[in-house]
């Protein structure tokens, strides 16, 4: 016993203040394609950060779930060739490209080079792509016949998200979030399907570091999307933890509980976003685990209490032959065992 090893356990009020936390993910979408899938986290501070790529990884899974594509996100937009300038003419050699943002420009210097840069000029000026068909740098890349070319495809991403340590949410939705009189829209609900399948898998989900013992309650959970449009929010309390092995190593990490809820938007608002929402918020309390050896008194007194015990059992066996021994003798003395 002496050289295994006991784990305490504490409970301490969290103190700590002005830290990051490390989301590690890797969900699977089997009805929604790469293509339009983004990330967006917030925070009751108010920081956002929508459509995130850094970082994320997305492959794109056929309906078997087999792997078709994987590469970072962001990454392998097609060369664009004689592309429209700002000014409405063709880009000519030895000329530097400004493509228009078709209105959304902040400023007489703004340019849009790709398809990507005039959705997100769009989503700051909070508006829909219902001109898709006239953004010269979205028909020059393909944007839209790749979006129609994945349909029918999944998406698994993974992943991990470095935010404040404060309350917030990450989700998952289809086409980018823009904000518009405090409701959030999709920036492709004009150029595509009116309802979306947000099935999913969760493969992995964790907040902060593996350590021994820790256990994620929604990792290999699954939920099946049967209605239109939904919303599935997972609300998540998050319990900072430091673990520190029988070596001094010391992992700052959390676990957490969850309860889910699902809501029909078709119910609800028509306005809303369908997607797949985690909410997290901190628990006041801090868990520490501290491996460490049973002291050397310790040892020396359950030594004692085991000889002690040997001891005990071998006068009370002792005794019992003893007295059996006496009767038998004095039975066999005055003739009666025969």
């Amino acid at each position: 016993m002496y050289l295994h090893t006991v784990t305490e356990t504490k409970l301490l009020v969290d103190t700590s203040r002005g830290e990051t936390l490390r989301i590690n993910f890797d969900v699977t979408f089997p009805a929604i394609p790469c293509s339009i899938l983004s990330v967006d986290a917030m925070d009751i501070s108010g920081e956002q950060h929508l459509d995130i790529k850094h970082d994320i990884i997305k492959k794109r899974i056929n309906t078997n779930g087999d792997v078709i594509e994987s590469k970072p996100d962001g990454i392998g937009a097609p060369k664009i060739e004689k592309p429209l300038q700002r000014h409405g003419g063709r880009l000519e050699q030895n000329e530097t490209y400004c493509g228009s943002c078709f209105g959304a420009e902040q400023s007489d210097d703004d340019c849009c080079n790709s398809c990507e840069e005039v959705r997100d000029a769009y989503r700051r000026k909070g508006w829909a792509m219902t001109n898709a068909d006239l953004i010269d740098q979205c028909k020059r890349e393909g944007f839209f016949e790749r979006i129609k070319e994945q349909e029918g495809e999944g998406c698994n991403v993974q992943g991990s998200l470095e935010v404040n340590r404060v309350a917030g949410n990450f989700h998952f939705v289809p086409g980018k979030t823009f904000h518009q009189s405090n409701i959030f829209f999709d920036d492709l609900m004009s150029v595509h399907k009116d309802s979306y399948n947000i099935s999913h898998r969760i493969n992995r989900l964790a907040f902060g570091e593996y350590f021994p013992g820790v256990v994620n309650p929604l990792d290999g959970g699954h939920w099946t999307h049967e209605t239109s449009n939904g919303m599935y929010q997972y609300f998540i309390k998050v319990v900072p933890t430091i673990y520190t092995d029988i070596r001094g190593r010391t992992v700052n990490s959390n676990q957490y509980s969850v309860t889910e809820h699902f809501k029909d938007l078709e119910y609800i608002s028509p306005n809303s976003q369908p997607g797949v929402f985690f909410y997290y918020d901190f628990s006041p309390i801090k868990v520490t685990f501290k491996e460490e050896h049973s002291s050397f008194l310790h040892f020396i007194t359950n030594i004692c209490a085991v000889i002690g015990g040997i001891f005990t059992v071998a006068g009370i066996i002792d005794t019992f032959v003893y007295h059996g021994q006496r009767r038998m003798k004095k039975k066999m003395e005055i003739g009666k065992f025969r």
